[in-house]
């Protein structure tokens, strides 16, 4: 990666592009796990907290594959433990008393530090820490913004009537049943584009490195590998572009540069069910000055 890619004292925006094939990219569970969809347009939706938590699963795995210092590449929001007991782990950590009545704001700082030393999720995206017995933690503003995936074009969910040979009660086989009924919903086709950025004036609050930027990146390009299940189908990672600014201020708007990176279909499709369906461009001419470009994959 080019060291402006990864610099975290500088502005980032991106793009990534990433594909679902006879799958469930992100179900909604109050419409029965059926795929989330824009119910005006039909456009395929996934959910900022869906890519958040594909990152959380893989993160301390690309960090340990990069060599990193697997102490600060722990997951805060991680399945099967309690975040009331882990933000209670800061207090302890640095001399404070649980519930206690008056907290400086230097107490508070740095409890709040010892946490994003700890979790790269707090130093990324955040972290609402002011629950239980630690509300003096307040809030930390992550400097990582996802926004909603959407599919290029309307995505068709298909709903499969499917069977078992086992039931689930003993009394239903004493009946004479010899299969169970259930349903699984897919998405034939669909290539979802996200954005995301990267505040370096906020990073500099949580601390962010250059080791995070790096598993970050690495995270994205792999993070779909790790993730496979039998319900998603078969999700690949297509692309991944990222602009750079040269300060953390910023040399132009967000949307000016992402605009610039564009997947369209391919002359002689309609109704697209394949990657090649698409060919990705990106317009790099007349870049502002002071913006650096990178293809991480794609």
């Amino acid at each position: 990666m080019k060291p402006q890619t990864i610099d975290p004292q500088v502005r980032h925006d991106a793009v990534m592009f990433f594909d679902v094939a006879d799958g469930n990219p992100n179900g909604d569970p109050d419409g029965g796990n059926r795929p989330r969809v824009d119910e005006s347009t039909g456009h395929g939706l996934v959910t900022d907290v869906a890519i958040k938590r594909k990152i959380r699963d893989t993160i301390g795995l690309a960090a340990e594959n990069l060599g990193y210092d697997a102490g600060r590449f722990q997951v805060f929001v991680e399945a099967g433990h309690a975040l009331n007991t882990r933000t209670a782990e800061s207090y302890k950590a640095t001399g404070l008393t649980l519930n206690a009545k008056k907290v400086t704001p230097e107490q508070a700082e740095a409890a709040r530090r010892w946490m994003t030393e700890r979790y790269v999720d707090v130093r990324l995206f955040g972290a609402v820490l002011s629950t239980g017995e630690t509300k003096a933690l307040g809030q930390i503003r992550g400097p990582l913004q996802f926004g909603m995936a959407r599919s290029l074009h309307p995505v068709s969910p298909v709903s499969h009537a499917i069977t078992r040979v086992t039931q689930t009660k003993q009394e239903d086989i004493d009946k004479g049943e010899r299969t169970e009924m259930g349903s699984k919903w897919t998405v034939p086709y669909g290539l979802y584009r996200v954005q995301f950025h990267y505040s370096a004036a906020i990073a500099r609050k949580t601390g962010v490195s250059s080791e995070d930027l790096s598993a970050l990146y690495r995270t994205l390009q792999f993070m779909l590998e790790h993730d496979r299940t039998a319900t998603r189908g078969i999700m690949t990672m297509r692309g991944l572009y990222v602009l750079s600014h040269s300060d953390a201020f910023g040399n132009a708007p967000a949307q000016s540069l992402l605009d610039r990176i564009t997947a369209e279909l391919v002359p002689g499709i309609d109704s697209p069910r394949q990657f090649t369906d698409y060919k990705i461009s990106v317009d790099l001419d007349d870049l502002p000055e002071g913006i650096t470009f990178e293809a991480l994959q794609g």
